[in-house]
């Protein structure tokens, strides 16, 4: 599966609506940010189970200061609707697989439980 362009129209429903979700947020001028593409664009087809979704926040400057972002490239990840990565900086080839392995093998329960505040636990 080819990346697709993420949206604020659309993202919340592409975080929500599927399992694992990576969103890398770039920008045109950004060196790191060209570097990374292709590493990002090969890694969507070697895990078409994955949505990989590329946010320019150029055009979408609203939405990267909702999500705080401070520094280009980001990666975000996210799994049934919960964010579980967020980093700054051009991640290698097998930096990407790392993280991917490491989503895809996540205990959500206990990723959930984590999430419940102390006093209603």
């Amino acid at each position: 599966m080819a990346t697709r362009t993420v949206t604020a129209a659309d993202i919340q429903s592409t975080v929500t609506d599927n399992d694992i979700v990576l969103l890398d947020f770039w920008a045109s001028w950004c060196g790191p940010c060209r570097g990374f593409a292709p590493v990002f664009e090969e890694a969507s087809s070697k895990h078409p189970d994955i949505v990989f979704g590329k946010i320019d926040t150029e055009a979408e400057q609203a939405l990267a200061g909702q999500l705080r972002i401070t520094s280009i490239p980001t990666l975000m990840a996210f799994r049934e609707g919960i964010l579980v990565f967020n980093q700054a900086g051009a991640l290698p080839a097998a930096g990407l697989e790392q993280v991917i392995e490491g989503v895809k093998g996540l205990d959500m329960e206990q990723v959930r439980s984590q999430l419940v505040p102390a006093d209603q636990a």
